[in-house]
């Protein structure tokens, strides 16, 4: 399992949504307070964000705990964004790919991350990969679920879809596949926020008009936090946020 963190309002620095807040992404890489599976995020972690004027995100991932990167706190505290998305990861299975297999994932102007895991793994989506073009699965980033299922997405993505919609269809296409799954996808384009609540915790916080963010957990205790029920939907942006329930797809 992993906790993550999707936000778009005026300019930040990177370290007061990341590290300042009393629960930040930071602390949750040690002790999430509401993290149904697993108990430490310390198998690598990684931040993207936009910088005005450039619609294509630039990151920084790394493949050890986000707590020893002493480098991170000064990054953290110097760059500022509008629009970013960050990650603490707890590995499914053990693995090789070390950095690549950190969210969030990036391609073209947007960033992604899996909370989660594919049920079954790997034979359950060998069916759903065959629908990918041969060079799409040899590009994946990394042999892992999360790589897969940020492939599935990003196809939809670029053949037009809009991102609420491909992500919805993605986590049914999952969920179909590998029913055991747990499937808290978060993208985002810079301009828009798209996430599901599909099997672990979902919250949000919104000054319409002004910021939204979308996290696995809240990072402090403001009351305006709200709780997204499982199997849904969230598409937001500075202005608005709608919540969309999903079926279970049928068997």
């Amino acid at each position: 399992m992993c906790r993550h963190v999707a936000y778009l309002g005026p300019p930040v620095a990177l370290g007061d949504l990341l590290i300042a807040p009393p629960h930040a992404l930071y602390r949750q890489s040690w002790a999430p307070r509401r993290q149904r599976n697993g108990t430490v995020n310390a198998d690598g972690f990684g931040v993207g964000w936009y910088a005005e004027g450039d619609p294509v995100p630039a990151r920084y991932r790394r493949a050890v705990p986000i707590w020893s990167d002493l480098g991170l706190t000064d990054l953290a505290r110097v760059v500022r964004s509008g629009a970013l998305l960050a990650a603490v990861r707890d590995a499914t299975l053990p693995g090789a790919d070390g950095e690549a297999a950190a969210a969030p994932f990036a391609a073209d102007r947007w960033l992604f991350s899996h909370n989660g895991a594919v049920g079954g793994w790997p034979a359950s989506l060998a069916d759903v990969a065959r629908a990918l073009p041969a060079e799409e699965l040899l590009s994946l980033p990394a042999q892992t679920d999360s790589a897969l299922v940020w492939a599935l997405l990003l196809h939809r993505l670029r053949t037009g879809d809009e991102i609420g919609q491909a992500l919805a269809d993605t986590v049914l296409d999952v969920a179909k596949a590998a029913p055991a799954s747990r499937l808290n996808l978060l993208a985002t384009d810079g301009e828009h926020i798209a996430a599901t609540a599909w099997g672990d915790s979902l919250w949000f916080r919104a000054e319409p008009g002004h910021h939204v963010v979308v996290a696995s957990e809240p990072y402090d205790d403001d009351p305006r936090w709200r709780e997204v029920p499982d199997r849904t939907l969230v598409v937001a942006t500075r202005a608005d946020v709608s919540l969309t329930p999903l079926k279970e797809p049928l068997p």
